[in-house]
């Protein structure tokens, strides 16, 4: 037995590339982006906002409550009411102060909506703010 091998055989054993250190750093990519991208919290009902002239973009990073035309008020999905609004916005201030924001419906009641207010700065909101769509949108 030989222990030298000829030239052909090494070309033959080389050709093939290894492709599983490429797809590990594909998945840590993926990971990395998965795990830095922010989820917005959304109220969990549709609602038709008002038309405002201004209007400005607000932080992501913030509690959202939506009143329906029935004056229905949710937050992530279920019906909290106005009773729910105070323990929710107080609950939310301890980890982070965040503005608050709440998508009223056009048909929706100023005294709900007011009341919605006034239980968000009992919970110790530092800022409350009212979803408007621009003009013509």
């Amino acid at each position: 037995m030989s222990r030298f091998r000829s030239f052909s055989e090494d070309a033959e054993s080389d050709a093939g590339i290894d492709m599983s250190p490429m797809i590990d750093c594909v998945f840590i990519l993926l990971i990395f982006f998965i795990v830095t991208t922010t989820f917005v919290e959304e109220a969990g009902v549709e609602v038709d906002k008002p038309q405002a002239a201004a209007s400005v973009s607000l932080d992501k990073n913030s509690v959202i409550f939506a009143i329906t035309a029935k004056g229905e008020v949710f937050f992530d999905g279920g019906n909290v009411g106005v009773g729910g609004v105070r323990a929710i916005v107080a609950r939310k201030m301890l980890k982070e102060k965040s503005p608050v924001i709440i998508q009223a419906d056009t048909n929706a009641t100023a005294g709900i909506l007011a009341r919605v207010i006034g239980e968000a700065k009992l919970g110790n909101a530092p800022k409350v703010s009212i979803a408007t769509k621009k003009d013509g949108k």
